[in-house]
Order: C-alpha cells, then structure tokens, then sequence
C-alpha cells in the first residue's frame, strides 16, 4: 500500500476531539531529588512521559527547586550537584529463521542496554544544564546528551536560547514537551517506532546546534539550528522548526503540534564523509495526544502522522530518507492504568518504507508495565509486524518481537 489511508488517518485526529478528571502517575524524573517532590509530580501515569507540571519545569529551564543555594553577586548555585543514575537490563527475542540461531533469534539479555549518569539543575539565576554521561558502550563517546537553556521570563512566556549536542536524540532534543516520541526519548514504550511515526522515519539521530524557544502553558515554539553530528563539526545548519498547543479542556491535558525537518547541510559529517558532501533534511510530521481520566482510570491516547520525502536520483540525499519513494507512518498508541502501579498499552502502526514494491509495513503492538517502586519498571512488550515488506519473514529478522526490561534510576 504505497498511501497511508487517509480515512484511518482522519479516525485517528479524530479521538482526540472526542476525548474532552485528575491524572496519577508513577515515574522516575531525573530531578526529583532538586524539586524535593516525588518522583510523580512531573510524569504522566511513567517515566518519561510529562504531566502539566513536568512540562513547566522543563519549560522553565531545569531551574526550579527548593534546595537550598550559595547566593553572591552574579550567582546563584544549588549547594549540591544533583546526580541521577539510569539502568536499562533487556531481554529480546525475535521469531527469525537465522540458523544457527543467534542473536534476538536465539533470546539476546542485553546487560546493560543503557546505562548512564545523568547530572543536571541550576547554573544561575537564569541558566541550567542537563547532561548525559553514558557508560554502556565503550566505544561511544561518554558525553553523549547535553543542553544548557538560557531562560527568561518575557510577557508570560519563558524565552530560551538552548544549545545542544546528542548522540541519538535527534535535532527535536533541543526542546520537546509532547510525549509521541516527537524526541526519542519520550514516547509511550520500548518499542519505540511502533507508537510513534517520527521514530518509524528516523528523525532521531545525531545533532548538534541551537535551539530558540518561547513556551508557555498553552504551548511552545521551537526554531533550532542543527547539524546532524554529535559535538564539534564543520558542517553548515539544517533548520528544525517545532510549535504545539497545549491547552487544558474538560480535566484532560491535551496537546496537539507539528514538525518541520528542511534545509541542506555541508561538511564532513564527523569526518565519515569527504569535505563538501551536502546532504538534506526534508520530512514533516504532525502529532496529538489527550492524557486524563476516564472514570476512576487514568488514560493516554497517542496519535502521530509522518512523511519523509523520497531522495530522486542524483539528487542531494535525505538523511531520513534514501530510497526512491515517500516513507510514511501513522500511529495510533493507547495507555491505561487498569491496577495500582500497573499500565497496559496497545499501539497500531500503518506505514509506507519507500521501496518500490513491497512496502506495506504495519505492526501491532501491546504491552504492560508494572512499577516496582516510582523508581524501578518492570514492562513486557510485544510486538506483530505484518503487510506485504514482511512476507518473507523481514528479510530474517521475524515478524514478531518481545521485549522484557526492567528499569532503574536512583
């Protein structure tokens, strides 16, 4: 199916229309400890996902907090550094035909999939930084994530300068409240480009630039300069330009905004590639979400749209996108608190890969999570691939994926 259907896509927009009451969450924020609150004062039903709260906090800045500070002329410093450790044990099993069985065919316990110190809070009156250290692959840079926002409160809005490097986060790092994997690092689940369309297309990645946003509690605007690469770089910036409302109606948090990816870039690319490679960046997406209460449980609906444009021969490459037809996705993701500390979720996927022939690709996925302490996760997915890119098994790999984690901050 080479169009997404336009009738399910329409569907999808449509729920949250539908949906118009207090919400409860169980989560691990990385600054709990300089808020003096609970993990779940900033986290929507878990970890990573931002409740009204969270949001303003990192609207803000990392800034907030009641510790006590070393006050000066031109300063104002916590009296502690706060620190967050972050641990991720996965166990994967894919249903491939590789024979001998290895790998995720076998059962793979990935020990740890991610772990990393993070360290972040207020640099002065009107800065903070947030910074992640990361430890699980020896060969990768240790400072893989960092920002440091410049904020200021200008006619009700907080009005930042952020710059920014990762390593896998995506140009979106520089500033993201919405909880639909529009950054990758806060989505609905492990599985990540089966609830989220802007992960499905890849708009995650390496980046390094500057991100200029004014925020308030009704939305945010984000126009940020990037470079796809992580720290020092030669190249010439991509434009990246984000805007999401997010308004409060009937007791549900809703939040509904759009993405635009543009521009060519010029350099070496960390050094992969020859002096003046050009390459391009062109996608789009478009995303919604309602996170609230239906009766006595809590609920989140997650609905994500995207396209990455097809890179035509001889043309400048996309980095999102090197085949010769549009890749598309859609999303649709749901999540309840049906028990105490407990959320299931389901997630639909349509999607076009950009190949020529073959390229249904759909996948359905479920999952269920339980919350050990609001610090430690225990989740189980599990996850269908099916449309015509998976008839022959996709490629070896299997049309069928699970996933078992627990995860840790402390």
């Amino acid at each position: 199916m080479k169009k997404i259907n336009k009738f399910i896509l329409l569907s999808l927009f449509a729920v949250v229309a539908l949906v118009a009451a207090s919400s409860k969450s169980y989560a691990v924020p990385a600054f709990s400890r300089q808020m003096g609150v609970e993990c779940s004062s900033c986290h929507f039903q878990q970890f990573p996902l931002l409740n009204q709260f969270g949001r303003a906090f990192k609207a803000g800045g990392f800034i907030m907090g009641t510790q006590p500070h070393i006050e000066g002329d031109r300063m104002s410093l916590p009296n502690v550094l706060n620190a967050s450790f972050i641990a991720k044990i996965r166990y994967q099993k894919t249903n491939g035909d590789s024979s001998p069985e290895d790998g995720t065919d076998r059962g793979e316990l990935q020990f740890p999939d991610e772990a990393a110190l993070f360290l972040g809070g207020q640099v002065g009156e009107h800065i903070g930084f947030a910074l992640e250290a990361q430890f699980a692959d020896p060969d990768a840079p240790v400072f893989a994530s960092f920002k440091m926002p410049v904020v200021y409160d200008v006619a009700g809005a907080k009005v930042s300068v952020i710059p920014f490097t990762t390593d896998g986060l995506g140009a979106a790092f520089g500033f993201e409240l919405l909880n639909t994997g529009a950054v990758r690092n806060i989505r609905l689940t492990e599985h990540r480009k089966e609830v989220s369309a802007q992960q499905y297309l890849g708009t995650d990645g390496a980046a390094t630039g500057f991100a200029f946003v004014a925020a308030n509690d009704m939305g945010f605007i984000n126009i940020s300069q990037w470079a796809p690469v992580h720290g020092t770089n030669d190249n010439s910036f991509l434009n990246y330009f984000r805007v999401a409302a997010t308004p409060q109606v009937g007791g549900w948090d809703l939040g509904i905004g759009g993405q635009l990816w543009s521009g060519t870039s010029e350099g070496t690319f960390g050094g992969v590639e020859a002096p003046g490679t050009k390459k391009k960046a062109e996608a789009w997406a478009v995303d919604a979400q309602a996170q609230g209460a239906i009766g006595p449980i809590p609920v989140g609906i997650y609905l994500t749209y995207g396209v990455a444009a097809k890179t035509d021969s001889g043309d400048t490459e996309n980095i999102f996108n090197n085949k010769a037809d549009d890749e598309t996705a859609a999303t649709i993701a749901a999540e309840a608190t049906v028990l105490p500390y407990t959320q299931v979720s389901l997630a639909y996927r349509t999607a076009d890969n950009g190949d020529t022939s073959d390229s249904e690709d759909n996948a359905t996925a479920i999952g269920v999570k339980y919350h050990l302490t609001q610090n430690v996760q225990l989740s189980l997915n599990h996850t269908i691939y099916f449309g015509d890119a998976n008839k022959d098994n996709r490629g070896g790999n299997g049309d069928q994926l699970t996933t078992l984690m627990i995860f840790a901050a402390f």
